[in-house]
C-alpha cells in the first residue's frame, strides 16, 4: 500500500473560506484555460460551482482575483488578476514550505502505518 499526506491550508474570513484548496484549483484551471466554463469542466464540476468559489473568494478579498469579460462577437474569457495569480503563488509556496518543514515527521509517522 502507498501513504500520502496532504496537508490542507484554508484561509478564513469570519466563517467564509477565503482561499483553500478548492479555490486555489479554480484558479489555476481558470488560468490555464481563460475561462470559468473550461474551467469548471477541467476540474469535473459545474459551471455554477465554480462561479461561487470565485464570487466567494472576490467577496472577501480588497481587489478581485479574477477579470471577466462577456461574450459577444469574440466570446468572453476570464483570466486572473494580479491579486489573483499572488494568491495562487503565495498559496503553492506555502504548501512547498510546510512539506518540506514537516517532511521528517511526515516519515517517521508513514513509518508507523501498517504495510
Amino acid at each position: 500500500m502507498k501513504s500520502k499526506a496532504q496537508f490542507r491550508l484554508r484561509i478564513y474570513r469570519d466563517d467564509t473560506i477565503a482561499i483553500g484548496p478548492g479555490k486555489i484549483a479554480v484558479l489555476e484551471a481558470v488560468a490555464e484555460t481563460g475561462s470559468i466554463s473550461a474551467a469548471a469542466r477541467l476540474l469535473g464540476m459545474s459551471y455554477r460551482r465554480a462561479w461561487m468559489l470565485i464570487d466567494e473568494m472576490n467577496q472577501t478579498l480588497v481587489s478581485p482575483a479574477v477579470n471577466t469579460a462577456a461574450g459577444g462577437s469574440r466570446g468572453g474569457g476570464t483570466a486572473l488578476t494580479p491579486v489573483g495569480e499572488d494568491i495562487v503563488k503565495r498559496y503553492r509556496a506555502i504548501e512547498n514550505a510546510a512539506r518540506l518543514a514537516t517532511a521528517a515527521d511526515v516519515r517517521a509517522l508513514t513509518r508507523l502505518l501498517a504495510p
